[in-house]
């Protein structure tokens, strides 16, 4: 495997030096809501996965419709691991919200649409994993991969909209957010300063990964041509 390039070292440090200036403000800068408390503070981290989550997601539709307009398996390779990495974000996004949830609702869960858009999202890209790994055949992987990533992005700006869209009780903190609704609040300036910083910490963490992943799965491409070639 070749050196990593110093443009991804370089990458790396500063999303380590972003998420620590972030996780700082966060604790030491931000002010301590007033009704929610200590456990409001995990809303930076809460929206800063989420936005990662659908940027992955977004980013794996761009690159499927690369894919079936070039056909070059580069493109197949970003539309994976932008899956990937944006599953792990919302992951973290929906546990994020469910410890939030916890004091604020008096719950863990409930199937608020945002909470029930964001499981069924997350539940569309899983079953995109599932899908490639039935498939044998890289060129149909690909395609039938890059497909399924365009169609499912039907699924992130229901997710997003829903609390616009649907009557719900989570908060729509950006955009107009109504402080008398439970669990809302309004944002001071301290607020939304670290709300920019932790979205470009959590951007800068995404780009580092995925560039990762992108040189993990040009091995892996490797690897599949040799065997593909020995069975022949």
């Amino acid at each position: 495997m070749s050196t990593t390039p110093r443009a991804l070292v370089a990458m790396d440090v500063a999303a380590g030096l972003a998420l620590a200036v972030a996780t700082g403000m966060v604790f030491f800068y931000a002010p301590l809501e007033r009704v929610m408390g200590a456990v409001q503070k995990v809303f930076y981290f809460h929206v800063a996965a989420g936005w990662v989550g659908m940027l992955g997601f977004g980013l794996a539709a761009v690159a499927g419709i690369a894919y079936l307009v070039t056909r070059r398996s580069r493109w197949d390779l970003l539309g994976v691991a932008a899956v990937e990495i944006g599953l792990v974000f919302t992951l973290i996004n929906v546990v994020t919200g469910m410890i939030w949830a916890r004091p604020v609702w008096n719950t863990w869960w409930t199937w608020d649409p945002r909470l029930t858009t964001a499981t069924i999202m997350e539940l569309v890209y899983v079953a995109y994993l599932m899908l490639r790994q039935g498939i044998e055949d890289p060129e149909r992987r690909a395609r039938f991969g890059a497909v399924y990533a365009i169609v499912g992005f039907l699924s992130v700006p229901l997710t997003f909209f829903s609390i616009r869209i649907f009557r719900t009780i989570h908060p729509v903190v950006l955009g107009g957010g109504d402080p008398t609704v439970t669990g809302a609040f309004a944002m001071t300036p301290r607020m939304t300063q670290t709300l920019m910083v932790s979205l470009v910490a959590f951007s800068l963490l995404f780009m580092a990964l995925l560039w990762h992943r992108l040189r993990l799965g040009e091995l892996g491409e490797r690897v599949e041509q040799l065997r593909l070639k020995l069975q022949s």
